[in-house]
């Protein structure tokens, strides 16, 4: 019988890969992107009858990869990328959700989108113009956004005659930009994704090279998590109480685990009230487990009888975040309509929703030189910047650097259900966290609820 230690250790090496490509305008994503797709032979024949019919219709001889991606009406005839494009494959190595993200500025946005659960992030450049400004704004939304696998793919090499100096040159100014951003991992390969070169198969004209190509470096990339030893989180989102004569007294707490495990016996508390219990029972699917772990989703029982509802967060009692209604963290402004001192927002960390209020925005970041710009006022379409939110009630929000998704948030609009921001507690590329001391002061409001 497996030992629930061997289940976890062979639960470390998933099998799910999650990137995003990420590039300047013309730098060929929807082409790569096209190229793993179809020579990895996970495009469907009426996928490519489609694409080759559009492509007959244009005058072009060869079918025109990058239609398999660039989805939208507008993005073909503009021939550019505008939306998030989601694909799903696989080899027999490993399974893949891919984000393919636009390279405009005026997009950034879209990009914060698809690489905020990237575990990989591509970043092509055109090998004819080097490292550009997108392509550091790029590495800037990565390193920000704690990616923890870079690979730089310089493309169109087919049109440097593949040579190996301006490759050598381009990988070394941006291995240097980004390592000075904390980018743990940067891997490099030279590629043409229009001829097929060093996408899935090695090129001959680039002998020189003795890389993977970019399909077996991501089938290879190492991308694991230690399930045994991260903060375990259980943001609660339904309390279950049957009722039933078989279950009179059954009262649990359902939820999809963030991170880490829990197991019966377990002592556990109970955030933003810090009551502590212990665990005297885990549900999984029907049936009583003694352990359970992230991505699971579960029903927790406790021995006492306290007060937990949806927006609660169980935690273990010697690993328990700081609560606090002062929030400072990085956003990234998504909304059309400014985000502006003085706004009352709604502020949604895992399940729970409180009402907040933007006390000051300290400073817009430039990410075409990483400068700060100090008290901008307001922040826009795109934005990035820090922000100080006061919240109505204290939240448990980890460091993002730690959790990525319960140090993460969102500010919404509290008329229409708009979302604003996304939000990343802690230090903008790296450093320790901003977190404020728990507050437990008694909080003063007006008649309506929003000055605290």
């Amino acid at each position: 019988m497996t030992s629930t230690t061997e289940q976890l250790a062979g639960l470390s090496a998933t099998t799910l890969l999650r990137f995003a490509t990420a590039g300047s305008v013309d730098d060929g994503k929807s082409t790569l992107v096209g190229r793993l797709l179809h020579d990895s032979k996970s495009v469907l024949t009426d996928q490519l009858e489609a694409v080759e019919r559009v492509s007959l219709g244009r005058g072009q001889e060869a079918p025109d990869l990058a239609l398999l991606t660039d989805g939208l009406r507008a993005e073909r005839e503009q021939g550019i990328t505008i939306d998030v494009a989601y694909r799903y494959f696989a080899t027999p190595r490993r399974r893949f959700i891919l984000a393919d993200t636009p390279g405009h500025v005026q997009y950034t946005r879209n990009m914060v989108t698809g690489a905020s659960t990237a575990d990989l992030a591509v970043v092509l450049v055109d090998a004819r113009n080097g490292v550009i400004e997108q392509t550091r704004r790029h590495a800037a939304v990565a390193a920000l956004l704690r990616v923890p696998h870079v690979v730089l793919a310089v493309n169109k090499m087919d049109l440097v005659a593949y040579e190996e100096s301006v490759f050598a040159s381009i990988a070394e100014e941006f291995t240097a930009y980004a390592s000075g951003l904390g980018v743990p991992e940067i891997t490099a390969i030279p590629i043409s994704a229009l001829a097929g070169d060093n996408v899935v198969e090695p090129s001959a004209n680039m002998d020189w090279y003795g890389g993977p190509t970019v399909l077996e470096h991501l089938e290879t990339v190492p991308v694991s998590h230690d399930l045994t030893s991260c903060h375990a989180r259980l943001p609660v989102q339904v309390v279950i109480r049957p009722q039933t004569a078989e279950h009179p007294d059954y009262r649990g707490y359902a939820g999809q685990i963030a991170a880490g495990t829990f197991r019966v016996g377990e002592s556990v508390t109970v955030l933003p009230s810090g009551r502590t219990s212990k665990v005297s029972g885990i549900d999984l699917l029907g049936k009583s487990v003694d352990v359970a772990w992230t991505p699971q989703s579960v029903t927790l029982l406790l021995e006492d009888d306290i007060d937990v509802s949806r927006g609660d967060l169980i935690v273990p009692s010697g690993d328990a975040p700081a609560t606090s209604q002062d929030v400072e963290a990085t956003v990234c402004h998504v909304a059309d309509q400014p985000l502006a001192v003085g706004q009352r927002v709604l502020l949604k960390h895992t399940t729970r929703t409180v009402k907040a209020i933007v006390k000051e925005i300290p400073s817009r970041l430039t990410l075409d030189d990483l400068s700060q710009h100090p008290e901008p006022g307001q922040l826009v379409a795109n934005d990035i910047g820090r922000v100080k939110v006061r919240t109505a009630e204290p939240i448990a929000l980890d460091d993002y650097a730690d959790s990525r998704r319960t140090g993460s948030f969102l500010l919404i609009d509290p008329a229409d259900g708009t979302t604003l921001a996304a939000g990343m507690a802690g230090e903008a590329f790296g450093g320790k966290p901003q977190a404020a001391a728990a507050d437990e002061a008694t909080q003063a409001t007006d008649d309506d609820g929003w000055d605290f």
